[in-house]
């Protein structure tokens, strides 16, 4: 070559792609990310129980939250009396109380009322009867319904 120039020029070039092709080889393609996980399943809702009826509890005074202040089973004939009845569950409901008075083999119906409630958990629902000129000494009974089914009964006397 005449021109000492363009030889060293060639030289070079060459050298530079023989060493590029001995370079460092090309990292690999990072994996791909991982799916994020899925997500978990979401709680189930809480079951939804009804109303029920928990108890009946008689009585001849009421607290301010409608339960019976002290149980009684006897009565004085002037005594209103009162049957508190706790439910639990939610919903709607119709809660009656049947009060019937028993004198031998005959049964009367002293007072028969009903109430519609929409609980939304546990609830206190009052009933009450009561005779100003004094109730006859005797066996009564109330019976509680909940939605048409007895729910449950209580005899109380009245002396």
């Amino acid at each position: 070559m005449k021109n000492p120039v363009i030889a060293t020029l060639l030289v070079a070039a060459l050298a530079g792609f023989g060493l590029s092709g001995c370079g460092k080889k090309e990292q690999p393609a990072p994996p791909p990310a991982a799916a994020p996980a899925p997500a978990p399943a979401p709680a189930p809702a809480p079951e939804v129980k009804p109303v029920s009826v928990k108890g009946v509890t008689l009585g001849n005074a009421l607290g301010d939250d409608k339960k019976v202040a002290a149980p009684l089973e006897t009565f004085a004939p002037k005594d209103t009396i009162y049957a508190s009845i706790e439910t639990e569950g939610k919903g709607k409901a119709a809660l009656k109380a049947v009060w019937t008075f028993k004198k031998g083999d005959k049964t009367a119906t002293v007072s028969d009322t009903s109430q519609d409630i929409d609980a939304a958990g546990p609830a206190v629902t009052e009933f009450h009867i009561a005779k100003p000129d004094g109730w006859p000494a005797g066996t009564y009974e109330v019976e509680i319904f909940l939605n048409g089914a007895s729910a449950g009964k209580k005899a109380f006397a009245v002396k």
